[in-house]
């Protein structure tokens, strides 16, 4: 009898054996992500830049790879990649293992004019990255040689389609985001104005200075000595609204131009993929850099206005203007192979 009862409790202890060894498991692996998300990150972290050093959006790097180094404990190391308009940097970024250990400083040229205006890039801005957040808004200014009769965008407009030349207006290069702010005011007013592209922004300005060329737009850094000495006047911010530096010049919209809303920006992403609770974390210390007094005015410094928000709300940006600027681009033909 007691033979019985031992036989047949056999397989009763071998399935209480089992479920034990597996809530054992269970708990192991439902308990692994998370400690794996707070480890986060147990070694340096690569911030591919994909222009070259100096320049502001290499600094607006270097400033935010200093201060999130301090908030996590490891490393964030500037690694830069020029090339292509920023295509070759954005293409390793979008090739990179997508565990938090790579991000991507992106300017708004980069993801949302290049697609438009090569005939093919190596990357998806949508599909290839995960949006962090945008770090701030790059002010541009119009400026005109003192001696330009036009003293507003209204004037310029009038003026231009008086001239049979045109007027001409210099910017930094072909492609860039100022290159299409002169094109939207084209399209929209009929304004006869002739693009002068140059290899960056300074040959710009210095043409503009010396009356070579009437017309420029440029960061507002790079002009606000020459402002205040007279060298350059403003004839308005393509901005929605007044910069919080320049509160007296006025915005394209002011001078006829409604929701005329152009800004260079600069954010930072990652590769697609890459874990939500790293994302937001990486949010959360990119909102609390840029609320940082010291962050801030080293950011303003270099013409960028702090502009904190939710990896969602850039990603909204990002999609918004991709649409915004194709019409435009093909409108104008502007190509870049």
């Amino acid at each position: 009898m007691s033979d019985v009862r031992s036989t047949s409790s056999r397989p009763q202890r071998r399935h209480f054996f089992l479920q034990a060894c597996w809530l054992v498991w269970f708990g192991i692996v439902s308990a692994w992500p998370a400690h794996a998300q707070t480890a986060w990150p147990t070694k340096p972290i690569k911030l591919v830049i994909p222009f070259a050093p100096g320049g502001v959006t290499d600094t607006s790097g270097r400033i935010m790879a200093d201060y999130l180094s301090k908030k996590l404990g490891q490393q964030v190391v500037p690694d830069n990649r020029p090339g292509a308009s920023g295509n070759i940097g954005s293409q390793v970024a979008a090739t990179a293992e997508p565990d938090g250990y790579t991000l991507l400083l992106v300017l708004d040229g980069t993801f949302v004019i290049n697609p438009h205006v090569f005939d093919k890039v190596p990357f998806d801005p949508l599909r290839d990255f995960s949006p962090i957040g945008k770090i701030g808004d790059s002010t541009t200014i119009l400026v005109a040689h003192p001696s330009f009769k036009a003293n507003s965008l209204r004037e310029l407009i009038e003026l231009s389609k008086s001239q049979p030349g045109g007027v001409s207006y210099g910017t930094s290069g072909t492609g860039s985001i100022v290159h299409l702010a002169g094109e939207m005011v084209k399209q929209r007013t009929g304004a006869n104005l002739v693009h002068i592209p140059y290899k960056g922004g300074a040959p710009a300005i210095a043409d503009a200075l010396a009356g070579h060329t009437p017309l420029a737009f440029a960061s507002a850094a790079s002009v606000q000595h020459h402002l205040k000495t007279g060298n350059l006047k403003a004839l308005g911010v393509p901005s929605g609204k007044r910069s919080r530096q320049y509160p007296d010049i006025p915005t394209f919209a002011e001078s006829g131009l409604a929701d005329f809303d152009i800004n260079s920006w600069v954010g930072l992403v990652a590769p697609a993929k890459t874990p939500r609770a790293i994302v937001e974390r990486l949010n959360a210390e990119l909102n609390a850099a840029l609320a940082d007094p010291e962050v801030r005015g080293k950011l303003e410094a270099s013409g960028i206005v702090a502009t904190p928000g939710t990896p969602d709300a850039f990603a909204a940006t990002i999609r918004k203007e991709l649409g915004l600027y194709g019409p435009v681009v093909k409108t104008a033909g502007i190509k870049l192979n």
